[in-house]
């Protein structure tokens, strides 16, 4: 882990499920789960609350990696996975409820993708 600033902490993949736990286990809430396409990686945040508090966790994975899931910790994130797979093409794996890339009626496949990683 690298604290970024008082709001954001970057992790390695393999400290998330570490930190999902933690979070739970502290009964703290999942707010957003929310994807970007930064120089041919994926930056994914995990954003989560207590009463006041709020803290960002920032995974930063190559566009050919797979991300394990969360949605089996916290159900809410189903919806936050399959948006990331849908519409960036980020490889979720194993995740709870796999809507198959039905989750929005649109006409392009991952349309918020980089063209030339298409």
């Amino acid at each position: 882990m690298e604290k970024m600033n008082d709001y954001m902490t970057k992790i390695e993949k393999v400290e998330l499920l570490s930190v999902i736990m933690e979070k739970k286990n502290a009964l703290w809430r999942l707010v957003q789960i929310c994807c970007a396409m930064v120089n041919d990686q994926y930056e994914v945040t995990y954003s989560f609350a207590n009463e006041y508090e709020f803290e960002n966790y920032r995974l930063v994975v190559d566009k050919d990696e797979e991300v394990p899931s969360i949605s089996r910790v916290y159900n809410a994130a189903i919806f936050y996975e399959n948006e990331m797979h849908e519409l960036f093409g980020l490889k979720v794996e194993q995740i709870k409820t796999d809507l198959n890339d039905r989750l929005y009626r649109i006409d392009a496949e991952t349309p918020f993708k980089k063209e030339a990683d298409k």
